[in-house]
């Protein structure tokens, strides 16, 4: 009678072990079929985002940005749709600096012309948020977010509703004085702001998409990735004072800046350390100088991914940051060289090359990204 309860007891103890098994297993796949559609909307995000960084390229570039001089959310949604309106838009634009000092010959063809990027730039705007706030809405009513995601969300709405708010305070930077551009800091601010966003809905999104099962642990590999993070978060800032200061075609050349390595005139102005933000020279040494670090440091954490043996979607993705920022140099000392090429009004290999010159660094800080989620200091990390 012993041998045939402990028996019974034995078969009953498995059947309550495959039991939990069978509920956790359920419960997670619920779960993820639960996440999977609010990953999926929050990746359209990020591919309505990167299209939005991009407008914001061909805005500058085609000298756009300053053609709309308010800030209408719900009356700016669509175009003059008449002549007469046409008109009065024109008419706000003269009053312009950048009309007066730089524009006086434009007629409203040409006005036209740069009104569209800057109203498509900001209608892309409002479409993406209808597209994040109506599948927010419906995900609410069908209760699929869970208690974890509220706090994420909502410094998501928060991040996107500031990104709107410093994007006309650039714009309204360009409107005033003798201005015939925005200020490069604030474009620096608005474009660094843009790709915090991106960064951080392609984050959520891989919260809800990568088990667990699929991060490595390794510390000082992350700790290298998170270096690397901050020196391309700086290499972005000075990419846009190169593009705020149309800084180019100051130092045409390369390997040498202008005939020299380290070229004369860096801080000899009066405004001190004003030259870091301002003077075209030093932007282009520290920029150049920011690129050849990063060329380095992303060799070494590719050298330190190769050594690392794990599942399968970090090995096959560990080539990436070396690839593009391999990509991203030869873009940057092309669109450098072609500067002087550039013709005004007229969209040109230069403007080609400088578009997909900001491409490659979205697609290079993403991989980044990506290689920082998935190693961890410690693979039993919570996740969303």
């Amino acid at each position: 009678m012993p041998a045939i309860s402990l028996i019974i007891l034995n078969k009953s103890y498995y059947r309550l072990i495959d039991g939990v098994n069978f509920a956790a297993t359920m419960e997670k796949e619920l779960t993820h079929r639960s996440s999977k559609p609010i990953a999926i909307w929050l990746l359209i995000g990020v591919g309505m985002i990167v299209v939005q960084i991009l407008l914001g390229g061909i805005t500058r570039l085609t000298g756009s940005g300053l053609s709309i001089t308010e800030w209408n959310v719900v009356t700016g949604t669509f175009p003059p749709t008449n002549n007469q309106l046409w008109l009065l838009e024109f008419d706000k634009y003269k009053l312009t600096p950048q009309y007066n000092l730089l524009n006086f010959d434009f007629t409203l063809q040409d006005f036209k012309k740069i009104f569209f990027w800057e109203w498509f730039h900001r209608f892309w705007a409002r479409l993406i948020g209808v597209v994040f706030a109506i599948p927010f809405i419906v995900f609410l009513i069908q209760k699929r977010f869970r208690p974890s995601m509220v706090k994420p969300m909502l410094i998501l709405f928060l991040l996107g509703a500031l990104q709107g708010a410093i994007g006309w305070i650039m714009v309204a930077s360009g409107l005033e004085g003798e201005a015939i551009y925005v200020k490069p800091t604030k474009l620096a601010l608005h474009f660094i702001f843009a790709m915090g966003l991106l960064c951080y809905t392609f984050w959520f999104a891989l919260e809800l998409l990568v088990p667990k099962e699929k991060i490595v642990s390794s510390p000082s590999i992350r700790k290298l990735s998170i270096g690397i993070l901050a020196v391309l978060v700086l290499q972005l800032v000075y990419g846009a004072f190169m593009a705020g200061h149309k800084a180019a075609t100051a130092a045409a050349t390369w390997p040498d800046i202008n005939g020299h390595i380290i070229p004369p005139g860096m801080m000899g102005s009066n405004e001190g350390l004003l030259n870091l933000v301002d003077n075209k020279i030093t932007i282009h040494f520290i920029h150049r100088g920011l690129a050849y670090l990063l060329l380095i440091l992303i060799i070494l954490l590719t050298i330190r991914l190769y050594k690392v043996t794990g599942p399968s979607l970090i090995n096959k993705t560990k080539w990436w940051p070396l690839l593009l920022v391999i990509a991203q140099i030869i873009l940057g000392i092309a669109s450098v060289l072609w500067s002087l090429k550039i013709i005004p009004n007229q969209w040109e290999l230069f403007e080609w090359m400088a578009q997909l010159h900001q491409l490659v660094a979205m697609c290079l800080l993403l991989s980044l990204i990506w290689i920082l989620y998935l190693v961890r200091n410690n693979t039993q990390q919570n996740s969303i």
